[in-house]
């Protein structure tokens, strides 16, 4: 109140009455700032594109469309999730899933072989590069292996006199990779 009533007396000047003064600015002050706020909310709020509230846009079209794509949304026919080659994220990460791939009927010969299931039994050394004998614990027979062929989850990448190294497929979305090296070495 005393630096109101100092800013009051600089404004209008100095005066025989002071306080007068003082008593009236301050009473103006007051009816101002109770009025403004007062006359301002009696005005009614127009947009910029000047419809009024009564003229609101009509938003049933959008409705409609929300409505439309939660039905289809909610069909099972017309929405499928694919993964792709990530991991499924509606699937649980506690619960073991076997291979869908090792369930599969697999082919006869090289093809159809396991990294897992087979041992190595000799390496031969021929003119067109090294030959690896493996023997498969699942058809019960040897094949021969260059490098490049393929198994069924993985190629043979590397023969050596005393080992052969595998690229084996992996299918876990916790690997950094999706593949991994085996090395199987000459019984």
């Amino acid at each position: 109140m005393f630096s109101s009533c100092r800013l009051a007396k600089s404004l209008v000047g100095k005066g025989n009455n002071n306080s007068g003064w003082c008593s009236w600015f301050m009473a103006a002050i007051l009816v101002v700032g109770i009025v403004a706020p007062v006359s301002a909310q009696d005005e009614e709020y127009v947009p910029e594109g000047g419809q009024t509230a009564e003229e609101a846009p009509d938003f049933s079209a959008i409705d409609d469309m929300l409505k439309l794509d939660e039905e289809v949304l909610s069909d099972p026919t017309t929405y499928s999730y694919d993964p792709g080659a990530r991991r499924d994220p509606f699937t649980s990460l506690f619960q073991r899933r076997s291979s869908a791939r090792r369930e599969e009927k697999r082919p006869e010969g090289p093809a159809g072989l396991l990294v897992d299931e087979i041992s190595v039994e000799g390496v031969f050394v021929l003119d067109d590069g090294p030959v690896v004998q493996v023997l498969s614990a699942s058809q019960e027979t040897s094949f021969l292996l260059r490098v490049g062929d393929q198994l069924w989850d993985g190629d043979v990448i590397r023969i050596n006199l005393d080992e052969v190294v595998f690229k084996q497929s992996v299918n876990d979305p916790t690997a950094l990779k999706p593949f991994r090296e085996v090395v199987k070495k000459l019984r």
